[in-house]
């Protein structure tokens, strides 16, 4: 039988850059990187930075391979035959449907398809089309650190992929029983490498309010981004069914322009949400 496929999904974050080093010094034996892009106007601008003026030049010194994937075609709806980006399938002036888990009035985040649909369906493809199948399954790393444990789960994506998780089981000099968050950083540093924010899309509504907060402060074009992709979703809906990026119920400018926030104990409160497993925490 033929050997099967090895990737690594490669996030542009912590985890999976740690991933990226330890297959450059021979630790894990991924020589391909799978980077989903969900979208330039969709992704955080430094995550794009990052993976493409450090990722790509570290890997290409050390024998790897990165592939920059873009959305696919979709196949239903709409959009049917179209590869849109992720926050152009929001503001496409007939979206009914919200792929990020964007929050109701109550706080509560909604169902969410971004993950699956722009970053393990294009993974998917790629290992498709590179010969992956039920029978010859592709092993895909993912960057779960042994901080986050409980995210990695046996569940099986797809037919033609087994997930595998080497952080968890990592035997390094400075993680000699598994990789937590920081250890990964001490990876990259010690690799030389700088060390790269979390990955996500930068309007996430998963991130905690801190972080909104940090990008009306020290981002605002990408502040007023978020803004107007918030308007945009709630340009024709009626008061009582608003939809926000943040738990307070308000629009992200009421909120950060104020300084009412300052009043909650639990502004930064992690509740527990997090992105899917394709992207680093």
């Amino acid at each position: 039988m033929t050997e099967p496929l090895i990737v690594c999904s490669y996030g542009g974050g912590v985890q999976s850059t740690a991933l990226l080093v330890l297959a450059a010094q021979g630790y894990i034996p991924h020589r391909t990187f799978l980077f989903a892009n969900v979208g330039d106007d969709s992704e955080h601008p430094a995550t794009l930075a990052y993976v493409r003026d450090v990722a790509f030049d570290y890997a290409a010194a050390n024998g790897i391979e990165i592939h920059e994937l873009g959305p696919i075609p979709n196949q239903r709806g709409r959009h049917a035959g179209q590869s849109v980006t992720l926050r152009e399938a929001m503001e496409h002036p007939d979206s009914k449907r919200i792929p990020i888990p964007i929050r109701g009035e109550n706080g509560k985040p909604g169902k969410r398809t971004c993950t699956a649909d722009w970053k393990v369906r294009v993974v998917n493809r790629w290992i498709s089309e590179h010969g992956a199948t039920a029978a010859n399954p592709a092993r895909v790393a993912i960057g779960i650190s042994t901080d986050e444990w409980e995210r990695a789960t046996d569940k099986v994506e797809a037919p033609n992929e087994r997930v595998e998780y080497p952080l968890l089981t990592l035997e390094h000099r400075v993680a000699p029983a598994g990789a937590d968050r920081d250890q990964c950083k001490r990876i990259i540093a010690d690799a030389g490498l700088p060390i790269p924010g979390k990955s996500s899309c930068y309007f996430c509504p998963f991130h905690k309010p801190r972080v909104f907060a940090d990008q009306a402060r020290t981002e605002p074009d990408l502040f007023e981004r978020s803004c107007t992709l918030e308007e945009h979703v709630n340009r024709n809906r009626e008061p009582g069914n608003r939809l926000y990026l943040t738990r307070f119920g308000r629009p992200l400018r009421e909120v950060f322009a104020t300084t009412q926030l300052a009043l909650f104990d639990d502004w930064d409160e992690d509740e527990g949400y997090r992105c899917g497993d394709r992207c680093d925490t």
